[in-house]
C-alpha cells in the first residue's frame, strides 16, 4: 500500500481493492459506516488512478429544462408545478431550437434536455425537438430524457420501451442522463416519489437503451431518508446491469437539497462535505466495472469537486450555462461554469484537464 497507513478496521477491504476484487454488500456497508475517510480516498484515487490515470474530464454543455410542469409532483422535487401554478412554463419548440442556436460558434459538444412530465405534450413535440436541435446543432451529442420521461412517453402512447427509445434515436437522440434513479428501494421511493416509476423500471429502461446501442449515465439520489445498506443495494443493482450490458458511461452521485421540496418538514439539512467526499469514493470502489465517477459541482459546490478529485473523481460535469432542477430546490451554486474555470480547477488539482464529448470521445488535452 506504498507507505499510506491503513487502519485495522478497513485493512481486509484494501487488500481487496490492491488485488483488484470485487467488494461485496457487506464491504459497501462497511465502508459507508466507516469514519477513516482518508483511508476510504486513499483507496478510491488508486482505482481512480487504474481507470483513468491523471486525466479529468470536463464537458463543453448546455442544459435546457423545457417544462417544470408535471403530473408526478414528488415530495423530493422543488422543480415541478402544476399547470396554472405560479411560475409554470413549457418551451415552445421555436424557443428550444432557439436556446440550441445560442450554442452555434460556442464550442458546446452536448445539450442536455430533461424536464417534468407534460399532459400537454405529445410524442411528436419531443421528437421534434430532437429534429430541430439536431438541425440547429450538426454533430453536437444530444443527451436527453430521464427513465422517467421515455417509460412516460412509452406508456402515454402505447408503445413499447424500445419502439420509443427507437423513435427518439431515429430523430437525434444520442444518449439518456441518469435522472429519476433516486433510491431503487421500495420503502424510500414510496415516501420520496410515489408516483415515479419503480427502481426495476429504471433499470428496465436503460436496459433497453443499452441493447438499441444508446450508451447512458446512472445516478444515485442520497442524504434524505436513505439507510446505508439502500445506498449499497443501488450501488450493486447497477454494477450487476453494467455487468450485463456495459452500457453506462458514467455514474454522478446527486446530493439532495430540501429546501422548497415536499420533504423539508422533515427537517433535512442537506448532505455534508464529508459525507459527499465518502459517497464519491465509496461509488468508485464499488462500481467497479464504471469507468467513470462524476462530481457534479452544481451540487456540491466546485470548491469541493475540485477535492473529489482526490476522492476517486475523474469527472466534473461541465459548463453547464442554465440549470433550473437543483437550483429550485437551494443549490446555490452558479448556473455556468466557463471552460477556463474548469480547467484550471482541474490543473490545480493535479490533473490533466481533457475535454470530452458525452461519450468521453477526447476532444482536447491540456499538459501536465
Amino acid at each position: 500500500m506504498n507507505n499510506f497507513i491503513v487502519s485495522e478496521e478497513l485493512k481486509d477491504i484494501a487488500e481487496k481493492v490492491q488485488a483488484g476484487e470485487r467488494l461485496s454488500f457487506e464491504d459497501g456497508v462497511r465502508l459507508f459506516k466507516s469514519n477513516d475517510l482518508l483511508t476510504i480516498g486513499y483507496l478510491a484515487d488508486l482505482v481512480r488512478r487504474r481507470k483513468n490515470g491523471d486525466r479529468a474530464f470536463f464537458v463543453v454543455n448546455r442544459h435546457i429544462n423545457h417544462t417544470n410542469i408535471c403530473i408526478n409532483r414528488c415530495p423530493l422535487c422543488a422543480f415541478g408545478k402544476d399547470p396554472g401554478d405560479r411560475g409554470a412554463y413549457t418551451m415552445t419548440l421555436d424557443e428550444i431550437e432557439s436556446r440550441a442556436k445560442e450554442c452555434r460558434g460556442q464550442g458546446v459538444s452536448e445539450i442536455h434536455i430533461v424536464g417534468g412530465l407534460n399532459e400537454a405534450l405529445d410524442l411528436e413535440y419531443y421528437l421534434e425537438m430532437m429534429r430541430r436541435t439536431r438541425r440547429a446543432l450538426p454533430g453536437v451529442l444530444i443527451q436527453a430524457f430521464t427513465a422517467v420521461e421515455v417509460d412516460y412517453l412509452a406508456r402515454s402512447n402505447g408503445i413499447s420501451l424500445k419502439r420509443t427509445l427507437e423513435l427518439l434515436k431515429e430523430a437525434g437522440l444520442d444518449s439518456l442522463p441518469g435522472g429519476g434513479a433516486e433510491i431503487f428501494a421500495p420503502r424510500v421511493r414510496e415516501r420520496i416519489c410515489p408516483r415515479k416509476i419503480s427502481g426495476e423500471r429504471w433499470l428496465e429502461v436503460h436496459e433497453t437503451a443499452h441493447n438499441l446501442g444508446i450508451r447512458t449515465n446512472a445516478t444515485m439520489l442520497y442524504g434524505h431518508i436513505e439507510t446505508v445498506e439502500e445506498r449499497v443495494e443501488h450501488l450493486i443493482r447497477l454494477r450487476e446491469l453494467q455487468d450485463r450490458t456495459g452500457g453506462f458511461l458514467a455514474f454522478i452521485p446527486l446530493a439532495f437539497h430540501p429546501k422548497n421540496t415536499g420533504l423539508e418538514s422533515l427537517e433535512l439539512t442537506g448532505t455534508t462535505g464529508y459525507e459527499d467526499l465518502k459517497v464519491l469514493a465509496v461509488s468508485r470502489l464499488i462500481l467497479d466495472n464504471f469507468d467513470h465517477i462524476k462530481a457534479f459541482w452544481i451540487m456540491i459546490g466546485p470548491k469541493l469537486a475540485q477535492v473529489a478529485l482526490s476522492f476517486g473523481v475523474d469527472d466534473l460535469d461541465g459548463t453547464v450555462v442554465e440549470e433550473k432542477i437543483a437550483h429550485d430546490a437551494g443549490a446555490e451554486t452558479e448556473q455556468h461554469m466557463p471552460r477556463e474555470k474548469l480547467i484550471k480547477m482541474i490543473r490545480a488539482a493535479g490533473r490533466i484537464p481533457v475535454e470530452r464529448d458525452t461519450l468521453y470521445n477526447v476532444l482536447w488535452e491540456g499538459l501536465q
